[in-house]
């Protein structure tokens, strides 16, 4: 079974607690991982990206001069992508990037990832977390008292804990979410993952295939 770091409230370390199996005790499988990180970057491009050809730039309706006589080279068009401000040849033009990535991949990836932080001692448990009192001095000392501070950490609560997510805002390198938005490549950027018990229970469903 695997094991992870459990701490207090306040960040200090009161022993081991037991990790679910399926979502961080299988042998991490890097070359999904890596398909996923292409996947999700891909998918987050806009591809706006435009520019006018010859056919959309607007003049060059008349052509320049004559085609023989002139001793000059032939040319249609002052819109040509040859002269300037003529048209670009082969011009992007809006498209999508997205890719689709199967479901029982993409669990795989997210077990893969928190499995390695496992083998890494890098996963954290919270058994108690003050809903009431999250404000960067208060987190900052947690993150101290753990012996995180200054790496790149994750935050995982049960659900949306918005005063906790301002306070990691102001911290270097803090990222707090919840369980129905954890994703990989999340996991994968952080090198501390941190985690409520009820944070457990809901990642291990993410991890089911």
């Amino acid at each position: 079974m695997p094991k992870g770091i459990l701490l207090d409230r306040e960040g200090k370390n009161i022993g081991s607690a037991e990790l679910p199996e399926m979502a961080f005790g299988i042998e991490p499988n890097s070359g999904l991982v890596h398909q996923y990180v292409e996947c999700y970057l891909a998918n987050q491009r806009l591809g706006l990206h435009c520019k006018k050809t010859s056919a959309e730039v607007s003049g060059g309706g008349r052509k320049p001069w004559r085609q023989k006589g002139t001793g000059r080279a032939r040319v249609g068009s002052i819109r040509s992508p040859l002269w300037r401000h003529g048209g670009l040849i082969f011009a992007p033009k809006p498209r999508d990037y997205r890719k689709a990535f199967p479901r029982k991949m993409r669990r795989l990836a997210l077990a893969s990832v928190l499995s390695a932080r496992t083998n890494e001692q890098g996963v954290f448990v919270f058994e108690d977390i003050d809903s009431n009192n999250h404000k960067t001095a208060n987190l900052k000392a947690v993150l101290q008292n753990a012996g995180v501070l200054g790496k790149k950490v994750l935050i995982v609560t049960n659900s949306p804990e918005m005063n906790l997510v301002r306070a990691g805002r102001n911290l270097d390198g803090v990222e707090v979410t919840f369980a129905g938005e954890l994703n990989t490549y999340q996991a994968l950027r952080a090198d501390i993952f941190m985690a409520t018990k009820g944070a457990l229970e809901k990642i291990e469903e993410l991890c089911k295939r």
